[in-house]
Parts: structure tokens; sequence; C-alpha cells
């Protein structure tokens, strides 16, 4: 499934931000996919886009955690 999203990447000139279309592959694994209707950015990801502090830990990585949406799959146990 393809959807929309802001990735950012490390490259020798720097950090660089794009809007771009991913294929859900391409997520790290997880044990919840969450169809989101809304996402915000907040400002660790504003650090990350910028690169202004060295918060993100592996690349690409795609901000915004901060989301409303509709649970799809879970594999945690405590999900009911």
């Amino acid at each position: 499934m393809m959807f929309s999203a802001i990735s950012i990447d490390k490259t020798d000139a720097g950090y660089q931000a794009a809007l771009r279309e991913l294929d859900e592959s391409e997520l790290p694994d997880g044990d919840v996919t969450v169809r989101v209707s809304y996402s915000g950015l907040n400002y660790k990801d504003a650090l990350a886009i910028t690169g202004k502090a060295p918060v993100v830990r592996r690349f690409p990585m795609v901000p915004g955690i901060d989301l409303a949406g509709v649970v799809e799959h879970s594999d945690s146990p405590s999900y009911a």
C-alpha cells in the first residue's frame, strides 16, 4: 500500500526532508498498523527535519508520531 509522508534522510550535504510516496514495506517492523487520519509535527520532529539536534537514530525517518486514526492491526496482547 502506498501513502504520502515526509521522509528525512541524511546525506553528505546534511539532512534532507521531502514529501514522497512510500510503500508500507519501507516502514520498520512494529506491532501496530494505524490508518492515520491526521498527523502533526511536534518540536522534536522539527529538530529532526532541520538536523539541529541528534534526535534521529535511524534513517530514513518519517516524522509525525502525534496522530489520530484507527488501529487496523495489532500484535500486542494488551490491545483488545
